[in-house]
């Protein structure tokens, strides 16, 4: 780990809660997209946010577990007028949308942008709103005043709405315990939660600052726009909840294996243990334990995947120091994900016809080697830890002949017709500026029509 003195002290005050604040338990949460039709309008929307969103300073303050986050899309900083120059600052794959980094991204079939739900897939998403707050009482507060920064704006359009919930047990729609793993980041102050785990460079995660491979990762242009600032990842995720329960009946001996076999598929009990921790049988104080639930290694643990199959969705989004191709930190970023729709009652095998799923969003520095990457290589392919095209049994772009293989003495146990359990319907890349951004945007949008 770095000396104290070499730690760089991040501008907290400068950079947006939402990139590196967790987030309470529980909590409700709502996405709005809005779209610019006046680009003097959309400017004095940036002003008028610049004094709602919070930063991630102070942790103290009261109401500290309620914020506002913005973040535009490359569409929305061309309406706002943004020069030519700045906007060619910004990353390629910002640049190009998610619409034409689909087939990379493993968005084809029932995934394909022509299956999105509007307004995704077209170029009038502008401004992606976010309010998370621990009830549903104080969201309420909080949109109320992020709604007023555009309610008497009829240049400024909203144009979807998503409401999520992330319940007290934390449990996503399949049953198991989300949120588990964040990074710490240096000169943060926000501790990690694998204390086995040094700490990201915040370059990794934050725009300005040095990251793990020693450089600072390209930025937009002016510095006023580009520092404290970061890119994220925003995806609606529908989960298929019946038809996993299905596959998991129709391939277990019982009530037991099936949580087993649910288990070396994602790489945790549903509870939240760790198989690295608890392989034979889940231990619901372990993985409600924030301290020891994720207090573990790959290669010290389990270096041959009896424990957690090297397939796994856990051991594939985050190898950890396990022996992969490529250095696993370079493609380290925080994940956050919301549920929403109502959840399928426990049992049921039978779809019932309601939307149910993850907004999901990815923040970090680096779009193509983290987000990116982990989606293409990682979810979608298995080269990397020698599984040749297998690909991730929970999340995973499945066509229904896909196989998962679970190590085991004296034979390895596989399963074959591997379904496509979660559906992508829609999402954004954004860039999350920094307060002082939002307001160089503001005037920017003011300036010369």
């Amino acid at each position: 780990m770095a000396d104290d003195a070499a730690v760089p002290r991040l501008e907290l005050e400068d950079i947006q809660s939402g990139v590196l604040r967790p987030r309470p338990t529980p909590y409700a949460a709502t996405y709005i997209l809005l779209r610019i039709d006046d680009r003097g309008q959309g400017g004095e929307l940036l002003r008028r946010l610049g004094e709602v969103v919070t930063s991630a300073a102070a942790p103290e303050r009261p109401g500290r577990d309620t914020f506002v986050h913005v973040a535009l899309t490359y569409d929305g900083l061309v309406a706002l007028g943004l020069p030519e120059a700045s906007l060619e600052s910004f990353s390629w794959e910002f640049r190009q949308g998610m619409l034409a980094r689909a087939k990379a991204l493993g968005d084809e079939g029932p995934s394909a942008p022509e299956r999105w739900e509007a307004p995704f897939g077209g170029r009038d998403i502008h401004v992606i709103l976010t309010g998370v707050a621990p009830s549903a009482e104080s969201l309420q507060t909080a949109l109320d005043r992020a709604r007023a920064a555009f309610a008497d704006l009829p240049g400024v359009v909203p144009i979807w709405r998503q409401d999520c919930f992330a319940p007290a047990d934390e449990k996503e729609p399949f049953g198991f315990k989300d949120g588990i793993s964040h990074p710490a980041i240096e000169g943060s102050g926000i501790p990690g939660t694998n204390p086995l785990e040094a700490p990201l460079k915040a370059g990794e995660l934050v725009l300005g600052y040095l990251d793990e491979m020693g450089t600072y990762p390209p930025a937009p242009e002016p510095a006023a726009l580009g520092r404290n600032g970061t890119y994220v990842v925003f995806r609606k995720l529908h989960q298929d909840v019946a038809g996993f329960r299905r596959y998991l009946r129709a391939n277990s001996s019982g009530a037991d294996d099936e949580e087993l076999l649910a288990a070396k598929m994602m790489g945790r009990w549903r509870s939240g243990a760790p198989l690295a921790l608890c392989p034979m049988h889940d231990d619901p104080a372990l993985g409600g334990d924030p301290a020891r639930n994720n207090a573990f290694l790959f290669r010290a643990d389990d270096a041959t995947g009896y424990r957690t199959p090297p397939g796994s969705h856990v051991r594939r989004c985050n190898p950890r120091d396990a022996d992969v191709a490529g250095v696993v930190r370079l493609h380290r970023m925080i994940r956050r994900g919301t549920a929403y729709g109502p959840p399928l009652p426990p049992g049921v095998t039978e779809d019932d016809g309601a939307d149910r799923g993850l907004m999901f969003a990815f923040v970090g520095a680096h779009l193509k080697r983290q987000f990116e990457f982990v989606q293409s290589e990682w979810v979608n392919g298995g080269e990397f830890l020698g599984l040749g095209d297998a690909r991730d049994p929970i999340c995973g772009a499945a066509d229904g002949a896909g196989a998962y293989a679970i190590p085991r003495r004296p034979l390895p146990r596989r399963l074959q017709g591997l379904a496509r359990f979660v559906t992508t319907r829609g999402g954004a890349y954004g860039f999350m500026p920094s307060l002082t951004a939002l307001r160089w945007l503001a005037e920017v949008a003011a300036g010369p029509q």
